[in-house]
């Protein structure tokens, strides 16, 4: 089973440039780890993902302003966020998908929500 927790959320300053992390398990580096967002009212979207040999991909929106990247000593994935802007809020999650190389069925770097089985509980960020 993997678990997945996030921190790193909370209040932030436009503008602000803050960094949530997703620590799992030893057996995430098999995975593709991605990043979700959801704000009220609306559908869960894609933010970034990174895949078990270190290929990213990014929501054409998050393009530029954020970067997702991982830490295999420490189980950890972050994703920096620079530039944030009230449309930002949102809860961010963090989810996990077996990497095709390693025979998952699912692309986890086409952001598609679900294709991905694994999730965290989310960490609010507001940006205000």
């Amino acid at each position: 089973h993997v678990q997945l927790v996030e921190s790193g959320g909370g209040l932030v300053h436009p503008g602000g440039s803050p960094m949530l992390s997703c620590a799992t398990s030893p057996r995430y580096s098999t995975y593709c780890m991605g990043w979700f967002r959801q704000a009220p009212g609306k559908e869960r979207e894609g933010v970034a993902a990174i895949d078990s040999d270190g290929s990213t991909s990014y929501a054409d929106s998050m393009k530029g302003r954020f970067t997702i990247s991982k830490d295999n000593a420490k189980n950890t994935v972050y994703l920096h966020m620079n530039s944030l802007k009230p449309e930002d809020t949102a809860m961010y999650f963090c989810a996990a998908e077996p990497s095709p190389a390693y025979g998952g069925y699912h692309d986890g770097l086409q952001l598609r929500a679900y294709e991905y089985n694994y999730w965290g509980q989310g960490t609010q960020v507001t940006v205000s």
